[in-house]
Parts: C-alpha cells; sequence; structure tokens
C-alpha cells in the first residue's frame, strides 16, 4: 500500500494551467509545483505571465509560460504543441482561465454573453480536447475544471448585478466535466470539477467589499475564501490519493451552498 506522501505526490508530473499567472490559477500552480509538478502556466497578458514566471523560478520551481487567449482554437494547438515539445508529455490539465461580465440579465449584450462562453466553457473544451487525445494515446490523465458555486446557485444578490453569461459557463463546465469523466475513464484520464466560493481576485475587486458584508450573514463560515484554500484541493484531484474519484465537483465555499 502507497505511503501518504507518495499519495499526493506530484514529482515528475507535468501539469499545464490555463489562467495560471495571477488569482486562484496561480495558486493553484504553485500548489502543483509544491508537490512536485514541472509546471506550463498560459495566460492572457505577457506582463502577468512574466512576472508571475520569474517569481516561481525565484522559489525553485520548473516552469515555463506562453501566452494564450483560450478562445483561440489556434492559440490553444500552439499551448499543447509547445508544452509537448518542452516537456515531452501532459500528466495534468488545470482549465482555468475564465472571464466574466455584469450587467443585467434583460440588458446583457450578446456579444459579452459569447466572450464569456467562448472563454470559460469553449476554451475548456478545446484544451479537454487538445490535451485529452495525447492522455489516451498514453493511458494517463488529470483534468481539473475550476468552475463555480454559481454553477449549482446564482451569484449574491448585488445591487444591479448580474453575471448570467460567467453562471451559464460555470453550469455547462460542471456538466462538460461529468460528461468526459463518464466517457474517458476507459482510457485512463479521470476528469473532476472544483466549485470555489467567493475569493478576492481580480475578477471580484471591484465588488468585494459588498459581497463581504454579504457573506457576513449569508455564508455560514461568515466570510470569503482566503489565501492557500484551494490549492490543496487541486493537489488532491491532481495525484493518486484521488485515484478512484473522477466526475465529481468538489465545492470550496464555507458552506455558501447549504443555505
Amino acid at each position: 500500500m502507497p505511503e501518504l506522501k507518495q499519495l499526493f505526490s506530484l514529482t515528475g508530473r507535468i501539469a499545464l494551467v490555463t489562467g495560471g499567472s495571477r488569482g486562484l490559477g496561480r495558486e493553484i500552480a504553485e500548489g502543483l509545483a509544491e508537490a512536485g509538478a514541472s509546471l506550463m502556466i498560459l495566460a492572457r497578458r505577457e506582463p502577468w505571465l512574466g512576472a508571475t514566471l520569474a517569481e516561481f523560478k525565484a522559489m525553485g520551481f520548473r516552469c515555463e509560460g506562453l501566452v494564450c487567449d483560450v478562445a483561440k482554437p489556434e492559440e490553444v494547438e500552439t499551448a499543447v504543441s509547445k508544452t509537448l515539445a518542452t516537456f515531452g508529455r501532459i500528466d495534468i490539465l488545470v482549465n482555468n482561465a475564465g472571464v466574466t461580465w455584469g450587467a443585467p440579465a434583460e440588458d446583457m449584450p450578446l456579444e459579452k454573453w459569447r466572450t464569456v462562453l467562448d472563454t470559460n466553457l469553449t476554451g475548456a473544451f478545446l484544451f479537454c480536447q487538445a490535451a485529452g487525445r495525447e492522455m489516451m494515446r498514453r493511458q494517463y490523465g488529470r483534468i481539473i475544471n475550476v468552475a463555480s458555486i454559481n454553477a449549482i446557485q446564482g451569484g449574491l444578490p448585488m445591487q444591479g448585478i448580474s453575471a448570467a453569461g460567467y453562471v451559464a459557463s460555470k453550469g455547462g463546465l460542471v456538466s462538460l466535466t461529468r460528461e468526459l469523466a463518464a466517457k474517458w475513464a476507459k482510457h485512463g484520464i479521470r476528469v473532476n470539477a472544483i466549485a470555489p466560493g467567493y475569493f478576492p481576485t481580480r475578477m471580484t475587486e471591484k465588488n468585494w467589499q459588498q459581497a463581504e458584508q454579504l457573506m457576513r450573514t449569508s455564508v455560514p463560515m461568515g466570510r470569503g475564501g482566503m489565501d492557500g484554500e484551494l490549492k490543496g484541493v487541486a493537489v488532491f484531484l491532481a495525484a493518486d490519493a484521488s485515484n478512484y474519484i473522477t466526475g465529481q465537483t468538489i465545492v470550496v465555499d464555507g458552506g455558501t451552498v447549504l443555505i
């Protein structure tokens, strides 16, 4: 029987993390590297990517990076090819890249709806496709899709704000997770999702003060997420410790969806 430290070790594994330069993606990437994985980090903007790569390399992590818009199929294929050329394989795929757009649902511009769906859902599908083919060839793979508690319930009732496209995209991502898990298990590929609650990130910073006030009464733990409270879940899903788990969505939300 493997020892516990072996079950949680990612030594020798290769992880590709989209949206890995900031926020929750950066935390997940850091956790995977701390567990021993080598990283290919993708980001939309070079300044964010370069700064994170420099910090990670200073921490002793083996990592490379690439600018990539996950909604563009040709850039997805380039990113996967670059990862294979650099590291030889992809063991772990983390689909974290995401955007949102806030507007009353009745006034949501169609182009903004499409932008959110293209990035959050279609982008994840494109990466699952491209990396999944390689994982099938090797009969091994771990895919982690970063969804949201908004896939389970609507957003916090903040004044004048709706994120219909975001909520729909994350709900679709949970369903995609289940579908791929069922179809790809025979190929040695496990597909799971993480559904974070409200964490302080660039995406939430504009509304964080209002959200914090609401969370004091609407979240059983009375607060939002904190640094370090997501990386352990990602490592668990990427490692052998979760070898008999697939198609699941792990909620990390302080109990928000319970009430």
